[in-house]
């Protein structure tokens, strides 16, 4: 049985060595740098302030009637 472990952890170790070296020594490729155009956000048609007006509008109207 003590055979039979070594045998399979050396096995597993020889295999692990070939799959580390299995891209060759040669220098790695490098990858041209990526790079990313930033586009503005487009524009809403209505600016937000007007919409933070109108909902306080709104809250004060909606308070003084009760």
């Amino acid at each position: 049985m003590r055979l039979t472990t070594t045998l399979a952890a050396a096995a597993a170790i020889a295999v692990s060595g070939v799959a580390a070296n299995a891209g060759g020594l040669s220098t790695p490729v490098m990858e041209a740098p990526m790079v990313e155009v930033m586009t503005p956000a487009p524009a809403g048609s209505i600016n937000s302030g007007y919409i933070v007006i109108g909902l306080l509008v709104a809250l004060v109207a909606a308070s003084g009637s009760f």
